[in-house]
């Protein structure tokens, strides 16, 4: 008989304990989007209405409702309450009998409720405890120390909780309970298959071997055999039938002619579906599942080298430089984010020829949609445990037993993905959190206790769950030497935070060489438009109170404008400093995200922090949190591109190096050229060179000496445009000058505009400049719009088009109404 499932997702109803007021509930949720839908409190992101409700997070809640219950259903062998989320401490009763309880927001619960069970209708609640007072009282036991800022909790390594819930340097204080993901009942008979693990190993002579497991619960009953089939594009492609021996199946099959799986630029993704019907002895089907995957053979390659240690991913035996940024949560409130969010964002990501997202220990495991989302547009994914600037209790059995059963459903979950690149421990405990043995007057914990649960427990996970897929203990993590002193440039991953924390300047990126660098950043603010969304005119000015409650880094604001004031000139109103910071953000990464490229094959990876928004705010991301490209995302498209032009100037000796870059599988001829004018435009040299790159590889194409340049007009009237071309179409452009912005004497560009209806639908706006007009843009003044390119250099007698995608549909005249173009120049005042 078919198995039988309840969505239980849908309409609720919520209430505070001992208050008798009642609200609707959607389940997926939580009790701010409740309340919030409900008009009983103001948005929560708007002005600072965050204050306002930090009352919801001290109190408990009660989320119930009725359903029915056949006898179809009270029938089966088993009947379990499935629930993939609950946010944090819950006790769940089904017909006022306790069924269960949770305390971990990263766990599947599953609760036989059989026994609890009535034809007809039946209620159910789930009581969800406050977490403070819990993080208070252990506290106060014994003090866990951790990094945070004035306005985060202290004390959140306690509970098995979204960490950056309880706030961030770029996260509001928002501490939600809730069914955040889907909750149903399962009812079925027995046998079943209860766990499904596909391994593959692939052949020097090309062919691919999968290896498919299937755990069956309730086996000697009924079940016999497995058959299982492959499918690619709806056809089969492979088949193999196995029996079924105490609890398990293990059937193998070949794929001869396999299509692999690529990250993002360097291939197709194509994807597999292997289906496992479990079968009695008259081939009668008990039981299916299915999981989809690609062939492709993962690798964290560490060897020795001349500089010390590689560390580098390669896929299919082919290394390759890694190029994205770190991602977390899309919303404080992660319930309400829905498949288009993640398309949106993702294909963002992959738009800007990312190939890697690295899923930051401060959030939550991600939903399916964003792995099947990354499966589909070749982003690996460097995949963090949910462990983060914090010591945990690892002394504490109970706290281990929860961690162990989290890590296990986590692995299971997700390692058929073929984007999963890498599990990885946890992020920055060894920058400062581990050394001393642990005491109530110590601010670490030691290196014993860090052990048990980084170095013994999660590895153990997933060398017995994934054996497919590298462990890194922690992100940074040093394996060379001093384990305390993270950082080596010999060996692991790096966290640079000396520009931005630090106040280095952006310059001082090209003097590190770390082999991975997994974090780095610097922040900028919102769009003007995104700014309006959570303020009233009267907010807008960058140190009113408002602006700072937007702004959760300690040194936020003033660095940025410290950084602002060594760049560029005084922006002349509030709109255009948000503009410039934006800038200013895009040339810092640029800087380093350029010379990490260049020094390819030592350095292998660069992810800055951070590509997303889980509110609007001020912060690192290059996408804001309406889905806005910030200036970053516009350069990121330029240099992470497969082909790149980068220029390295040295004011000494009045030379400029070009550099050609390349993450292509095959080697590339193209053509170098360059042209020297004044600020103003006036041409002073043209030349070009022939290039031919290796696949993979980064070299010095050309050293250009404008010294008799510099002797003749200075550094501040001077302009270095370079291009590179393949096959007479231009790849990648690049801007060298030999002074800070803020000292080159700029001219109105005297940009002309030409406007055309393009044939998909939107606009194509041709741009002239008569003068020089540097970090060009565009926006439409009252509607959002994706923009083929933004935040570029327009050279005298160079012509770009644009294409504007708007969000709604425009006439041709409200286009031309709306559309505001603008250059470094119009910042200023």
């Amino acid at each position: 008989m078919p198995n039988f499932t309840i969505d239980l997702g849908g309409a609720w109803k919520l209430q505070r304990v001992g208050n008798g007021r009642r609200f609707p509930a959607t389940v997926p949720g939580c009790v701010h989007t409740d309340l919030l839908n409900a008009g009983a409190i103001e948005d929560p992101f708007y002005r600072d209405n965050e204050l306002k409700v930090k009352w919801i997070g001290e109190a408990d809640w009660v989320y119930s409702r009725t359903f029915s219950m056949g006898d179809e259903v009270l029938a089966r062998d088993r009947v379990l309450l499935r629930c993939k989320g609950l946010d944090t401490f819950a006790v769940v009763t089904v017909n006022g009998r306790q069924v269960g309880a949770a305390d971990n927001m990263f766990r599947l619960w599953e609760f036989d409720i059989k026994p609890a069970l009535r034809r007809g209708e039946n209620r159910i609640s789930i009581r969800f405890n406050s977490v403070l007072p819990y993080i208070r009282q252990r506290q106060k036991e014994r003090r866990l120390p951790s990094w945070g800022g004035p306005n985060e909790v202290a004390g959140r390594a306690w509970v098995r909780k979204e960490p950056c819930n309880f706030g961030w340097d770029w996260a509001p204080v928002l501490v939600t309970a809730g069914i955040w993901r889907a909750i149903s009942i399962e009812a079925f008979d027995l046998p079943r298959i209860a766990d499904l693990h596909v391994t593959q190993e692939h052949s020097r002579s090309g062919a691919v071997t999968l290896r498919v497991r299937a755990d069956v619960e309730g086996a000697a009953r009924a079940a016999t055999h497995i058959r299982v089939t492959v499918l690619f594009q709806d056809k089969a492609v492979g088949h193999a039938v196995a029996p079924v021996r105490a609890r398990s199946a293990d059937a193998n099959l070949t794929i001869r002619n396999p299509k692999l799986w690529w990250p993002n630029v360097m291939g197709d993704q194509p994807l597999y579906s292997v289906v496992a019907d479990l079968l009695d002895a008259d081939d009668h089907l008990l039981h299916n599942a299915f999981r989809r995957i690609g062939l492709r053979r993962f690798e964290l390659q560490r060897e020795k080298d001349r500089w010390g240690e590689s560390f580098r991913f390669a896929v299919n035996g082919v290394p390759f430089f890694a190029k994205g940024a770190n991602w977390i949560p899309s919303d404080v409130f992660a319930a309400r984010l829905g498949l288009a969010d993640y398309e949106s964002l993702l294909r963002s990501a992959a738009g800007a020829h990312m190939n890697m997202l690295r899923v930051w220990g401060g959030g939550v495991y991600e939903s399916e949609d964003f792995y099947n989302l990354c499966d589909e547009l070749g982003l690996c994914v460097w995949q963090e445990f949910m462990f983060a600037c914090s010591t945990y209790p690892a002394f504490d059995k109970a706290f281990l037993r929860s961690v162990r059963a989290e890590a296990d459903y986590q692995v299971r979950r997700l390692r058929h993905h073929a984007c999963l690149a890498l599990w990885c421990g946890n992020n920055e405990l060894e920058q400062g959190l581990v050394g001393k043995e642990w005491s109530l007057e110590r601010s670490c914990m030691s290196w014993r206790d860090y052990g048990k649960l980084f170095d013994k427990l999660l590895p153990e996970v997933v060398r017995r769950n994934d054996p497919e897929r590298a462990y890194w203990p922690g992100s940074p993590h040093t394996p060379c030497g001093d384990r305390s002193k993270y950082n080596n440039p010999t060996c692991g991953d790096a966290h640079l935070w000396e520009v931005w924390h630090g106040r280095k300047p952006f310059e001082s990126y090209r003097s590190n060489l770390h082999r991975f660098c997994s974090e780095f950043g610097f922040e900028s603010f919102p769009e003007p438009r995104t700014v309006r969304s959570f303020t009233v005119p009267a907010d807008r000015n960058v140190t009113s109170y408002i602006m700072e409650q937007h702004q959760r880094s300690y040194i936020g604001n003033s660095t940025i404008f410290q950084y602002m004031l060594d760049w560029f000139r005084l922006p002349r109103d509030f709109d255009s400093a948000l503009w410039l910071s934006q800038i200013l953000h895009g040339v810092g990464m640029k800087y380093a995200v350029e010379h990490w490229r260049r020094s390819m094959p030592r350095t292998m990876g660069a992810l800055y922090w951070q590509i997303n928004d889980c509110w609007p705010v001020a912060s690192c991301s290059s996408i804001d949190y309406f889905k806005r490209w910030k200036a970053l995302h516009y350069m990121a498209k330029r240099f992470f591109a497969p082909l790149l032009v980068s220029g390295v100037e040295d004011l000494k000796t009045g030379r400029v190096e070009a550099h050609a870059t390349s993450d292509l599988l095959r080697p590339c001829a193209g053509v170098l050229s360059w042209r020297v004018t004044t600020v103003a435009g006036e041409s002073l040299e043209t030349g070009s060179h022939p290039v031919r790159l290796a696949a993979r590889t980064s070299r010095l194409v050309r050293t250009l000496d404008l010294k008799p340049h510099l002797g003749a007009r200075g550094p501040r009237d001077l302009l270095l445009w370079l291009d590179l071309s393949v096959r007479g179409r231009s790849v990648s452009s690049d801007v060298v000058t030999f002074s800070r912005p803020k000292h080159l004497e700029l001219a109105e560009p005297g940009i002309k505009v030409a406007v055309s209806r393009a044939e998909a639908g939107g606009f194509r706006v041709g741009l002239t400049a008569a003068r020089p007009a540097l970090w060009t843009w565009l926006e439409l003044a009252d509607a959002d719009a994706r923009f083929s390119d933004n935040f570029f250099h327009l050279r005298p007698g160079k012509p770009i088009e644009i294409l504007v995608e708007p969000s709604r549909v425009l006439s041709s005249a409200a286009f031309r109404r709306q559309l505001r173009v603008m250059s470094l120049k119009s910042t200023y005042r």
